[in-house]
């Protein structure tokens, strides 16, 4: 199938051009945009977003462990954009966790139509600090431990593809040297030191789960792990550019400490497509109102904007939209390692991608080449 007259985002730019669809997968990237096809009318093409930080949406949740939810949460994303997806779990028993697990390994094997692509599934929890804890149930906290990790990698049958850790923890340097042979390691709802997170970091470690969030503030004197991160070259951090986790000057202010090294996630929760009301996150009740998540003692939660929407968002507080369609596309994919396949327009690689304008408003989704 050829597609024609079209605007192709093509290595971190727009290009005119066409492209040609083939077993679901680019099969051709073309110079010339004319030709017998589906003419695009000059339409912009982007790659199908991936999201590697999203616990939940349209009232269900992926720690739930239940296939029809998850298989609601895959259709509700690919019907705005978001093509791929490493799930989120939260901090809760082992036996929780291993359930969800399966399910997802379960998803991934069915690949229903109309649903996002599971491409792998962020641990994010129990390893984490009681101060910073955030939305994380504190019951459920635990100090890092290896094996429970490996019996979770076994249990997702190799999809665990982010490990977090608080890096202050006893033992965090051990853990991260061996779970990092396995999966991306990253440091999260953590009150650590400059030197704490370097230790982790030099210990294999590569990815800030959140920035600013449920982590010590930059200060001239503690430069924290937004610090440690930020002067290392291969640690890339996720951003929630919703709009109410962080102020756009320090969505601004990301991009410049981290250039090119940037994640958009969107770390939605079940309420994410909902309306206002009471929902519930880990074992606690969550209160959606205009558009933000809070738990009852007022701790802002997840968010309640999908990754699209955090993508607009991101270019209207003055991120190039160039570099906001890398953060929520090929960087993502290559944190869960899986950038041959997805998060680019390119030949041989899975031909999911979006249609849209200049302001990145979506007119069509495409799934290995089919609209949906």
């Amino acid at each position: 199938m050829l597609f024609t007259n079209a605007n192709l985002f093509l290595d971190g730019c727009f290009q005119r051009g066409a492209f040609r669809v083939e077993n679901g997968r680019f099969a051709e990237i073309l110079t010339d945009a004319a030709g017998d096809g589906i003419d695009l009318h000059g339409q912009y093409v982007i790659p199908g977003l991936v999201d590697i930080h999203s616990h939940g949406n349209s009232g269900a949740d992926f720690s739930d462990g239940d296939y029809d939810g998850l298989v609601k949460m895959a259709k509700y994303l690919a019907a705005n954009g978001v093509t791929s997806f490493a799930p989120a779990s939260m901090t809760l028993p082992y036996d929780v966790l291993e359930a969800a697990y399966k399910t997802a390994a379960a998803l991934k094997k069915a690949a229903p139509d109309g649903c996002a692509r599971l491409m792998g599934i962020n641990m994010e929890g129990p390893f984490f600090s009681e101060k910073k804890k955030g939305a994380q149930n504190a019951s459920y906290l635990r100090l890092p431990d290896y094996a429970a990790f490996e019996r979770l990698y076994n249990a997702s049958e190799g999809l665990l593809r982010i490990a977090d850790i608080a890096a202050e923890l006893p033992g965090a340097v051990e853990f991260t040297e061996k779970a990092s042979k396995l999966c991306t390691v990253s440091i999260a709802h953590t009150d650590c030191t400059y030197e704490e997170a370097s230790a982790v970091f030099d210990a294999g470690a590569s990815h800030l789960t959140h920035l600013y969030n449920a982590m010590p503030g930059i200060h001239h004197r503690k430069p924290g792990p937004i610090g440690a991160g930020s002067e290392r070259k291969n640690v890339v951090a996720e951003l929630i550019s919703d709009g109410y986790h962080i102020h756009p000057s320090a969505v601004r202010m990301a991009f410049r400490l981290f250039p090119g090294r940037i994640c958009l996630i969107s770390d939605a929760l079940r309420c994410c497509g909902m309306p206002d009301g009471q929902y519930m996150l880990g074992g606690q009740d969550v209160f959606l109102k205009g558009g933000v998540a809070k738990l009852a003692d007022g701790t802002i939660a997840g968010s309640a904007a999908n990754l699209y929407e955090c993508m607009q968002r991101a270019v209207s507080f003055g991120i190039p939209a160039e570099q906001a369609i890398l953060s929520a596309t090929i960087i993502p994919a290559r944190e869960i390692g899986q950038d041959a396949e997805i998060g680019s327009i390119a030949v041989g690689k899975l031909a999911d991608f979006v249609v849209c304008d200049a302001a990145l408003n979506r007119s069509a989704v495409y799934l290995g080449g089919q609209a949906l």
